[in-house]
């Protein structure tokens, strides 16, 4: 008598295939004679017979389940089936794709930080990559009791155990509050490290963890900007140029920034006579320098010395620096 009784064929696959989804299990029917097994790419068939992992298969492709797969798990385990209307087992396919997932904190985290007592909140936001790894420990750990599990599930997981390590991670060798963005790469590996071996517990493994941005409250935002502007001005007249752009860009109206504008030009003006000035004393001084080097010195002496300026009283030569005067 023939392995299977009844003579209509079906097919067994994963009909609704979806990325998000890591696992889908085909239950609850009988598979017939005629019937055939098809896997696509990054996808694997695991045949589960009472509950129990029967075969393996991770070829792609279609194959015929009584004269393919049926011997080859004979062969495998002894399997025998005892009955000839056909087959009641379930077929679990599992997602065999590395997928990627967005995250970002629910909630701001309170990390230590010097002078504020209450601590920095800081949000961050990145990707993690995942995939299934061992799966054995899938089906005993999830698989038994669920009929799909999707990357939802695998992210409520990883949301739970992301505010402890990202605070873990940050507070590491005292690492600067303001500048974490500099040691992104660091952190997301070490989290990624200990998320992975959690995961692991359930046949998951989380391959890469990214943070593409650390938050900081609106106010500290602003400081830093700040001070990152101040610090890139040179010189105390592009400050002031900065200055009256800044006012006029806050829509105050043309009272406020007419008032920065008036302030700029004052001491911008106040610059350009100091400049003058400076100026003219040094030419004055060029000029006292080639009189010592030998000017003439005018007809009938000098009052005082054109060389440093001492008084002569009609002296001959200059008591101070000795300049013959006649």
């Amino acid at each position: 008598m023939a392995l299977f009784g009844n003579q209509f064929a079906n097919v067994v696959e994963w009909e609704e295939y979806r990325d998000d989804v890591l696992f889908w299990k085909w239950s609850n029917r009988e598979i017939k004679r005629g019937s055939r097994l098809i896997i696509r790419p990054g996808q694997d068939a695991i045949f589960l017979y009472n509950g129990r992992v029967e075969g393996i298969f991770t070829d792609e492709g279609s194959f015929d389940i009584e004269s393919e797969i049926v011997p080859f798990l004979s062969t495998l385990k002894g399997f025998r089936f005892g009955f000839n209307s056909g087959i009641r087992a379930e077929v679990l396919f599992i997602n065999t794709k590395e997928v990627t997932v967005k995250w970002g904190t629910k909630n701001p985290i309170s990390m230590p930080a010097p002078g504020l007592p209450g601590g920095m909140p800081i949000r961050a936001f990145g990707t993690f990559c995942c995939k299934v790894c061992d799966h054995g420990v899938l089906i005993e750990k999830i698989a038994g009791v669920k009929q799909q599990f999707t990357i939802d599930d695998v992210k409520e997981r990883v949301m739970a155990m992301l505010d402890q390590l990202l605070m873990k991670w940050i507070s590491r060798e005292g690492r600067d509050m303001f500048n974490l963005q500099a040691n992104s790469f660091d952190i997301g590996r070490g989290i990624q490290e200990d998320m992975d071996m959690e995961l692991m517990k359930i046949g998951i493994s989380i391959t890469a963890f990214n943070i593409s941005s650390f938050n900081y409250p609106e106010e500290i935002q602003k400081m830093a900007t700040k001070a990152a502007s101040q610090s890139m001005v040179g010189d105390m007249g592009r400050y002031q140029q900065m200055a009256v752009a800044d006012a006029m860009s806050q829509g105050g109206g043309g009272r406020s920034a007419s008032d920065m504008a008036g302030m700029a030009m004052g001491m911008a003006m106040g610059q350009q006579m100091a400049a003058q000035m400076y100026g003219q004393q040094n030419q004055d001084g060029v000029g006292s320098g080639a009189a010592g080097q030998g000017s003439p010195v005018p007809a009938g002496g000098c009052k005082f010395c054109p060389d440093c300026g001492t008084k002569t009283e009609g002296m001959k030569f200059c008591p101070n620096c000795g300049r013959k005067l006649m």
